[in-house]
């Protein structure tokens, strides 16, 4: 009896020893199986997958084989560690293995989009809507609203993003995306703001935010903008007005229609800079580190005014009369291929119904900037021809 117990009992662990090794064997015929694809492709595996389901739903689409052995492989070797969502290449000839090892790397594809400077909010919900790669969850949404799904209920959104190239994974949100623009904007300003010019006249950093904006959106010529924030922030000093064009095309909103007028010069918005003291209530842009530092270290010296060359540069005159001259020479004998600025970079289009960000978008209330009333100007930084808008001050 004895020696038939262990006759079975030799029996069974040479079974078992048998089965082991077929097991072992079909999960490394599992593993080193070439995946079944006649050119590259992309998998998508969404939030919350399983390498379970994922196994089943390449066996189901003829990718592998096996996909049983897959599982008892992960269960047994892999337990606990996660499968990162997103995309990932399969490759002809790559392996089960290989494709293992790139979703424990996490090693999913990546694309990218450009916020540009100079653009405002509008434009980029345009640039978000337009990108099919990232999970739409912005559309029909208020301005107002859209910031409070990012966390920062009750702030105006014009200007607070930064301007850069984003990488993100197939299966973010747009408004993820957002949120990254948001505190990377605010990760530059507060550098910058440590490294501010001890007389700048600004009691928070919110303003020099608004004044990097104007300059942005007044020269992209690197070397002229430390030159033009120096011509806003001395004008300032003295009482008088800025008198910058982008602002009073920023308060037109829809109805600037690429002419601007001397009738629209003297329309009081609370943007327009030729009406109202001082910096305007909100940026008018999204603005870059370059013109976030030129704001905050403006370059000294005694220039009033500027006016447009025409070629995306501009003159600067420390007295109106000087002024007048380059006015009659820049811009009355203007080229055909007159800008004030370098040529812009505009959104991508849209078919979303996005609303626009605007002064009287309800319920946001536009914050104050405290300025002093400006004594009268002795007359206008220059006469601006109807035909075309000015920028000089």
């Amino acid at each position: 009896m004895r020696r038939k117990l262990l006759l079975l009992l030799e029996t069974g662990l040479v079974l078992a020893g048998l089965l082991l090794g077929a097991s072992a064997w079909k999960i490394h015929s599992a593993l080193e199986q070439p995946l079944n694809i006649p050119q590259e492709q992309l998998l998508d595996v969404p939030k919350g997958s399983t390498p379970t389901r994922t196994f089943l739903e390449l066996e189901t689409d003829g990718v592998i084989k096996d996909a049983f052995w897959l599982r008892v492989y992960w269960r047994f070797n892999l337990a606990g560690t996660p499968i990162h969502s997103g995309e990932y290449r399969m490759q002809p000839g790559m392996t089960v293995n290989g494709l293992i090892d790139s979703w424990k790397r996490g090693d999913v594809v990546q694309y990218s989009l450009t916020l540009v400077e100079g653009w405002t909010f509008h434009q980029v919900r345009a640039a978000l809507a337009k990108d099919d790669k990232l999970e739409q969850t912005l559309t029909g949404l208020s301005d107002s609203d859209v910031m409070a799904k990012i966390g920062h209920k009750g702030l105006f959104p014009e200007g607070r993003f930064f301007p850069d190239t984003y990488r993100f994974v197939r299966g973010m949100s747009d408004a993820e995306l957002l949120k990254k623009a948001f505190d990377r904007l605010d990760e530059v300003l507060a550098k910058e703001w440590a490294q501010r010019s001890a007389d700048v006249p600004y009691s928070e950093p919110y303003q020099a935010l608004i004044m990097a904006s104007l300059v942005e959106k007044e020269t992209g010529v690197p070397q002229e903008r430390g030159q033009i924030a120096g011509v806003f922030v001395r004008r300032m000093a003295l009482g008088m007005q800025l008198q910058t064009d982008p602002t009073v095309i920023y308060g037109l909103g829809d109805r600037y229609t690429g002419k601007l007028t001397r009738a629209h010069l003297k329309e009081p918005t609370p943007y327009n800079t030729y009406v109202i003291p001082g910096l305007p209530p909100t940026p008018i842009a999204m603005v870059g580190r370059e013109a976030i530092h030129a704001a905050l270290n403006p370059v000294e010296g005694s220039s009033l005014y500027f006016v447009a060359r025409g070629d995306g540069s501009h003159v600067f005159s420390d007295d109106l009369d000087a002024h007048n001259n380059a006015v009659r020479e820049y811009q009355l004998k203007r080229r055909a291929d007159y800008r004030s600025s370098p040529a812009p970079v505009t959104a991508p289009a849209t078919d979303e119904a996005i609303p626009a960000a605007s002064p009287n978008t309800a319920p946001e209330v536009l914050p104050e900037v405290p300025s002093k009333a400006p004594p009268q100007d002795p007359a206008p930084a220059q006469e601006p021809d109807a035909a075309a808008p000015q920028n000089a001050q």
